[in-house]
């Protein structure tokens, strides 16, 4: 079984919106066992949507088709379904309820345009979208399923989970598709497919395993397809397992979960607390630890001293060190753990300090110079990194390889 899924509009082409739709839907679909076999954007335009239209169906069972449902002359998506399947332009009552209901709890005034939203192509059968204005259409067509959303993303995912989903599931017997990822720092990706030699080539052919990098991390995917998902699971629960064990000394989790989650489950297991010292990443690091619900059950706070003089004021790095050493240096990293300690009053603290450019390298502390520091009252780490990319991207590997100093220490 397969699927494509189509994006309308032209914010998308032009880069003035990023598609997080597709992502999310093929997440969904490959989760029931259909394989999205591609992924297409075109522009508003009637000839580029009925090309997608053809294209798609002619190999693909399912087609998702999101944007181009709103009221305005740009919104063509609907006039172009009606084109392409036919029938006569219907009012669907329910949604016009709906849609009155709406304009009058807010006290607004109803344009044609808005009451022209709850027209379909009575070729359609109709998803109720309880999320916005435009309903969801599901076409049939030559043995294919169409079904056409709005881009809105919390509007699509509604009718996604309300409608789509179930009826997919309904209509069409899939098989069983699992996926276990595995997250892994330190050893290069190179390295890691060579240590995995022999357990890859010994794969049955309907497990497969993937090399995903990801910012200081190399996450791999084990993918299994199966008749049922008891059976499918089971067997995939053991060779992720032989894996894991293969590459003991540079796991970081066995889920596919953000670096943030991941430190923070292992601080709620410990009963312990976290604050954050930054410099370079500018609070980054707090960023991504409170980005996880129920962080406050751990993390007590951030101190952001990005110049010296803060350095000095907050967190007590002597100005001989700064002097002597600069504030990218082991020296400084390590008074900064220990202040933020005695300021934060938290078990363990995690500081940074670094250039992440693209200015204010030297031939002796180039751009991409950091040092991370993560420590305790009684033990501690510093470790020296030298990244090789963009400033953005600096950050936020910065922040990744400190959280994991932390990781290790506990």
């Amino acid at each position: 079984m397969t699927a494509s899924i189509i994006t309308i509009g032209d914010e998308l082409l032009i880069g003035q919106t990023i598609d997080t739709n597709s992502a999310w839907m093929a997440q969904q679909l490959n989760g029931m066992g259909i394989w999205v076999q591609r992924r297409v954007a075109v522009g508003d335009t009637r000839e580029a949507i009925l090309d997608a239209l053809d294209a798609e169906s002619a190999t693909a069972d399912i087609i998702l088709i999101t944007g181009g449902l709103g009221p305005t002359a740009d919104d063509i998506t609907k006039p172009t379904l009606w084109e392409y399947f036919g029938g006569e332009m219907v009012q669907h009552e329910p949604t016009l309820q709906r849609l009155m209901q709406l304009f009058e709890s807010r006290g607004l005034p109803i344009l044609q345009r808005n009451i022209d939203q709850a027209l379909v192509p009575d070729s359609c059968t109709v998803l109720l979208n309880n999320w916005g204005l435009a309903p969801g259409m599901w076409f049939e067509k030559d043995g294919k399923v169409f079904v056409s959303m709005p881009g809105v993303p919390h509007e699509m995912k509604g009718i996604m989970q309300d409608h789509v989903i179930p009826r997919l599931q309904e209509q069409f017997q899939t098989k069983a598709v699992m996926h276990q990822t595995l997250l892994t720092s330190g050893m290069g990706e190179s390295f890691v497919a060579e240590k995995l030699l022999q357990f890859e080539a010994k794969l049955p052919p309907h497990i497969k395993l993937a090399y995903l990098p990801s910012y200081g991390l190399l996450k791999l995917r084990l993918t299994a397809l199966g008749e049922d998902k008891v059976s499918t699971a089971a067997e995939l629960s053991l060779l992720f397992h032989e894996m894991k064990d293969l590459l003991a000394e540079i796991v970081v989790y066995d889920e596919d979960i953000p670096m943030g989650e991941v430190l923070g489950r292992l601080l709620k297991e410990k009963g312990k607390t976290v604050g954050t010292a930054e410099s370079c990443t500018g609070g980054y690091i707090a960023h991504n630890i409170t980005a996880v619900a129920g962080s406050s059950a751990y993390y007590t706070g951030s101190v952001v001293t990005y110049s010296n003089e803060m350095k000095m004021k907050m967190l007590g790095v002597s100005a001989a060190t700064l002097e002597a050493h600069g504030a990218v240096s082991e020296e400084t990293v390590r008074e900064m753990v220990t202040g933020a300690l005695k300021l934060l009053g938290t078990d363990y603290v995690i500081a940074v300090s670094g250039i992440m450019g693209p200015d204010g390298g030297s031939p002796e502390k180039p751009v991409g110079t950091v040092w991370v520091g993560a420590g305790s009252a009684e033990k501690m780490t510093v470790v020296k990194f030298r990244l090789m990319y963009d400033r953005e991207r600096n950050i936020q590997m910065t922040a990744i390889y400190a959280m994991n100093e932390l990781r290790k220490l506990l």
